[in-house]
């Protein structure tokens, strides 16, 4: 019974030590400046709206409702979206460019 009791206690304490920690209070700063902490390097990386940017990119596409959907996961693993409705996907990088499909098909439009 008295185990159970100290490795409660231990448990709660290394929860709170994990709340107050420096670490945490920086990350949260940075989450309300619309910055977001990304990897064990701890860059920082502005926020890109993928939503309005994505419904901008496939409004012009002959299925955009997939369109949006493969956009929308582009844009979260590479943070970016390309400017216009088709073409310069150069500008988001290898990232963007190297995302394939199963079907070995380019996966980002």
């Amino acid at each position: 019974m008295a185990s159970r009791l100290f490795l409660l206690a231990a448990i709660v304490l290394f929860c709170i030590a994990l709340a107050s920690s420096p670490d945490a209070k920086i990350e949260n700063q940075d989450t309300q400046r619309g910055q977001e902490v990304k990897g064990a390097n701890r860059r920082l990386l502005t926020s890109v709206d993928c939503v309005g940017l994505c419904r901008v990119r496939c409004s012009l596409h002959s299925r955009p409702n997939v369109c949006t959907r493969a956009c929308g996961t582009c844009c979260a693993r590479c943070n970016c979206v390309p400017p216009g409705t088709s073409g310069n996907r150069e500008m988001c990088g290898r990232c963007y460019t190297d995302m394939t499909t199963h079907g070995n098909k380019t996966k980002c439009p």
